[in-house]
């Protein structure tokens, strides 16, 4: 009978103590506990140490860190109907412990399922030729619109990054060939510039040196000189510019002038 007293009393002694240690948890600076009094919130409670009583008390740990998300490849047809697979990591992180536990069952998936519509649904509105060059506007317009839609659930998200755009072989050759055709484009349009830009220059050359006889004199020497420092078995010989005007015809005939 001895024996089974002392027995008692350690047990009464031992079932209050492991409760107490089993009541003490320890939440790191970047956790927070969400605790609920007989199935109903409570308060928020952390970082540190904290008591959760057992039976009526129950808590719930929530990471406040940020949280790299990495969305599935996505089959997106856009604006200009070209079919494309595009993939994307969104950044977040909770930052209302109380709203990420209470208002949706699983906020990690549920942000998962709203990245994947949200980048169909944004992406399909732009080009193809949009989705390849404005990356950053797509970026922000994407994470502003997630960042709006899990506000209720106490989530922030922080940025939002496209990672590939994945096109068929068929679209990449015709991307190609229309970037050649592009190219052929300018060069043609830069040497038609040049051929206009070089007429214009010839004509005032023209008109300067039609003036100014002196003109056409020295670019005439000029140009002798030009040959005769050439390596030729050409021979120059030099003749006044007043002799070609003998063999001139005039312009004009003298008035009365007869056959």
């Amino acid at each position: 009978m001895t024996w089974i007293f002392e027995q008692s009393w350690v047990l009464v002694v031992l079932i209050p103590v492991l409760v107490l240690l089993y009541s003490f948890r320890i939440l790191r600076e970047y956790e927070r506990g969400v605790v609920f009094l007989l199935g109903r919130f409570w308060k928020v409670k952390g970082p540190g140490l904290i008591v959760v009583l057992p039976v009526i008390q129950t808590m719930v740990r929530v990471d406040l860190r940020t949280r790299v998300l990495d969305v599935p490849e996505q089959d997106v047809i856009s604006r200009d109907n070209v079919s494309v697979k595009v993939n994307a990591v969104v950044y977040f992180r909770v930052i209302d412990a109380q709203k990420a536990v209470i208002q949706v069952e699983d906020f990690l998936a549920a942000t998962s399922q709203l990245a994947q519509t949200t980048l169909r649904s944004v992406l399909g509105q732009h080009e193809l030729d949009e989705m390849l060059a404005e990356r950053e506007r797509l970026n922000a317009d994407i994470q502003r619109i997630l960042d709006e839609q899990t506000d209720a659930w106490g989530i922030k998200v922080s940025n939002v990054e496209l990672k590939h755009v994945d096109l068929d072989e068929r679209m990449i050759r015709a991307i190609a060939k229309q970037a050649e055709a592009e190219r052929l484009r300018r060069a043609k349009v830069i040497d038609a510039e040049g051929e206009h830009q070089a007429a214009d220059n010839f004509l005032k050359a023209a008109e300067i040196l039609s003036g100014k006889p002196q003109a056409l004199q020295l670019r005439y020497l000029t140009t002798l000189q030009t040959i005769a420092s050439e390596r030729s078995n050409i021979v120059v010989f030099p003749l006044p510019l007043e002799l070609t005007r003998v063999f001139a015809r005039p312009d004009t005939e003298a008035p009365g002038a007869t056959d």
